[in-house]
């Protein structure tokens, strides 16, 4: 299969252009710099150069605070953008997949969120993926939007590297308690998209780590698996005082018929920091 992943310079799209490439298929990825998915002209010549079986649009608007005050510019790219790209896929007879958030639930439920549960997002952000997702699938009738969440990758900044940061240069690190949700490798969560992606099960679907916990409980594992002899204190939201509302509960299942499941965020999480370790031999 031809695959264009847009988006691919970003943690997420990288791992897909290497899952995609050692699953046997022709991949060819661009940057922002390279493909602007705001632009449909620009999008429309790549795809028309490419010829591709299917798009990945792994591009996005990442910053949830900074959409609070740039609605606008994260609705463009998450939102309109999402919306550009699976036009120019239809356009030339591609199916597409969009890569959405748990950040579209209002993080009321105490119990999993499943594809079929009521949206309710309670920040920008939230509200210009989920403004993504309905783009996508009423612009190409052959789409997969996947909902996922707590990325961390060995290609961009994450909570893991933020907490291994802050460990190496204090004793104390104080973590929101409040929030609980499902931490995910994009390794693993690559190897889905692209598992997904040589199927027909078009629509909605939640992919994420195995199992849940919050913030705190995901930064004492880190320092754990890590070694490290930190004390981990806990916080509420409310004492962080970010300017984005943040759902308390976000941990996602999925009730499809032939889901695909990821390995436990713990398995994860120990993936990660081997591979982080071999990349850091690697660069000494």
């Amino acid at each position: 299969m031809k695959i264009t992943v847009l988006g691919a310079r970003g943690m997420l799209g990288h791992d897909v252009m290497l899952a995609a490439e050692n699953e046997g298929h022709e991949v060819s990825g661009y940057g922002h710099s390279e493909v602007d998915i705001t632009d449909p002209e620009a999008v429309g010549r790549r795809l028309r150069l490419d010829q591709p079986d299917a798009v990945v649009n792994c591009a996005a608007w990442t910053d949830v605070d900074g959409a609070e005050d740039e609605l606008e510019g994260a609705m463009a790219v998450n939102g309109t953008g999402a919306g550009i790209v699976a036009e120019a896929a239809a356009a030339v007879d591609a199916k597409v997949l969009y890569v959405s958030s748990d950040y579209v639930f209002d993080g009321t439920k105490t119990e999993p969120y499943l594809e079929t549960d009521q949206t309710g997002p309670v920040s920008a952000y939230g509200t210009s993926k989920l403004a993504g997702e309905v783009a996508t699938m009423n612009a190409n009738r052959r789409s997969f939007v996947v909902r996922s969440s707590w990325l961390f990758g060995i290609a961009g900044g994450n909570f893991v590297d933020t907490m291994i940061r802050l460990g190496n240069t204090q004793k104390q690190v104080l973590v929101v308690r409040d929030q609980v949700g499902c931490p995910t490798y994009t390794w693993h969560l690559a190897y889905g998209l692209v598992r997904l992606l040589d199927s027909d099960a078009y629509g909605i679907h939640h992919m994420a780590g195995g199992g849940h916990c919050s913030w705190y409980d995901f930064a004492k594992e880190i320092f754990k698996m890590s070694g490290m002899e930190v004390t981990t204190l806990s916080a509420t939201t409310e004492m962080f005082n970010a300017k984005a509302p943040r759902p308390a509960w976000s941990v996602l299942e999925s009730g499809a018929e032939h889901a695909i499941t990821l390995p436990d965020w713990q398995d994860g999480l120990a993936a990660y920091l081997e591979q982080r370790r071999s990349v850091e031999g690697a660069d000494s």
